[in-house]
């Protein structure tokens, strides 16, 4: 099961996601109560190792200032919540970088096929408001089949077992759900869902 945890702001959110055994940690660059600047991301990097995966979340900007920005913190990763593209995909590899593309699970069909975007995010219709919703209607969308894709949205470390066995996901991606208050992590909680995680690991 892969593990992401985003919307990480300090050194210490950083640290203990990947001692917990996070596959990836999330930045947010763009206006959140969790947004971190460019520099801020630059220092935060010192504490990822190698393996685990650096991303820059943007929600709305122009893939090129999404690609700029990115490059300006050191990140290799983008995650993309707009109405792209596949030739806005094809844009993000043009320039050197990997992407995660995110829809809502009330995108239509074609919006959960295959770009050629490394990883899909499926999020809760309102992505960000940590509303959980019918995990279960992702498992029979044929697109999704032998797919990299994370499920996000209502997950904690109570729901995320329910949630990826309910849905086939091959992985999971929270943010509110392991915080204390809006934008600040609780590193006993951040612990608790990558356990839960993998504990509740189907495949």
């Amino acid at each position: 099961m892969f593990v992401k945890v985003c919307g990480l702001s300090t050194p210490e959110s950083v640290r203990e996601a990947v001692k917990a055994g996070a596959d990836a940690v999330g930045f947010v660059l763009t206006a959140s109560p969790r947004v971190v600047s460019p520099s801020q991301v630059s220092t935060l990097l010192a504490d990822v190792p190698e393996g685990v995966l650096a991303i820059g979340v943007f929600r709305h900007e122009p893939v090129a200032d999404a690609i700029a920005i990115a490059r300006a913190a050191g990140l290799e990763w983008v995650q993309l919540h707009a109405d792209l593209t596949p030739e806005d995909v094809t844009t993000v590899h043009d320039a050197g970088m990997k992407l995660i593309r995110a829809v809502t699970m009330a995108a239509t069909a074609d919006a959960f096929a295959d770009w050629g975007e490394e990883i899909l995010l499926i999020d809760a219709a309102v992505p960000g408001s940590g509303e959980a919703w019918d995990y279960a209607s992702m498992v029979d969308v044929t697109a999704l089949q032998d797919r990299k894709w994370l499920l996000a949205g209502g997950l904690d470390p109570d729901t995320v077992a329910h949630a990826t066995a309910a849905s086939g996901a091959w992985g999971v991606d929270v943010s509110s759900g392991v915080e204390v208050s809006r934008g600040v992590k609780d590193l006993d909680k951040i612990r608790a869902f990558v356990k839960a995680a993998r504990q509740g690991e189907v495949r």
